[in-house]
Formats: structure tokens, C-alpha cells, sequence
């Protein structure tokens, strides 16, 4: 008998597997140790009075959405990344006081089991504004 198609087949799916880890590289890249620190592209000293005038605070216009969707995005990738890697202090000014004490227990549960957590974050599909509220007490910004 001759089988030499299966010896095809298994070079025929070496090849599908090579391709597929390929694209999968392409796509998702790898680790080079000179990655960007999420951390410092988000802006803690932002001065609202600068940079939007009164009539614009009533006002939520489309460049104002972009605006703010973008910095959300930012500060999602912080946060996560941040928890992630066990650094609560970089985002203490992002959480309120109850989400900082769980990621702080989540933390701290997960260094006395002698977890570690590895996280890939690789992007946001899609943010979107449902619904926004305008705050009627007066505070000095």
C-alpha cells in the first residue's frame, strides 16, 4: 500500500499552521521590551478652564464627544493595564474609593497565591455615548 498522501497531509497543515501563527504575529506583534507606557499618555494636570469655554460646557458638540470618547479609551487602557500589572498607584486618581480598595484586594489576593496575570491589551472595537447628563450644581473647575 502507499501512503505517501498522509505524509502530504501532515506537511499540507505543518504549512496552514505556519501560515496561520504568521498572520497571528502580523496582527497582534510581539514583545520587544521598548513598549509605550499607557500610563503617561493620559494627562493628569488637564486644566478644564483652558481648554473649553463656558457656552461650550452646556453645549456637548460632536468635536467635544470625539474629545472626551478618546480620553476614555486612554484611561480604560490605563486602568486595565495599570490592574493588570499591579500597579494601583498610576491610577489612583482614575477610581473612586470603593473600585480602588477591590482592585487593591484583587491585587493583593492575587500576590498571596503567588498568581501572576499576563494581559495583551490590543485595542477598543467601538465607544459610543448613550447617554450623558448635564450636572446642575455649580463647582469651580
Amino acid at each position: 500500500m502507499n501512503y505517501s498522501f498522509e505524509y502530504i497531509d501532515i506537511i499540507l497543515l505543518a504549512m496552514i499552521a505556519g501560515f496561520i501563527f504568521l498572520r497571528l504575529r502580523g496582527i497582534l506583534g510581539k514583545k520587544t521590551g521598548h513598549e509605550e507606557d499607557m500610563a503617561s499618555n493620559f494627562s493628569h494636570d488637564f486644566d478644564f478652564k483652558k481648554t473649553v469655554k463656558k457656552k461650550e460646557i452646556y453645549e456637548f458638540d460632536e468635536e467635544a464627544k470625539k474629545e472626551f470618547l478618546n480620553g476614555a479609551k486612554v484611561a480604560y487602557e490605563t486602568i486595565i493595564t495599570s490592574f493588570a500589572n499591579g500597579k494601583l498607584s498610576e491610577i489612583k486618581s482614575l477610581l473612586n474609593n470603593d473600585v480602588y480598595k477591590s482592585f487593591n484586594e484583587a491585587i493583593t489576593e492575587r500576590s498571596s497565591k503567588q498568581h501572576k496575570n499576563e494581559t495583551t491589551f490590543i485595542g477598543i472595537n467601538s465607544a459610543e455615548i448613550k447617554n450623558h447628563n448635564q450636572n446642575k450644581k455649580k463647582e469651580k473647575c
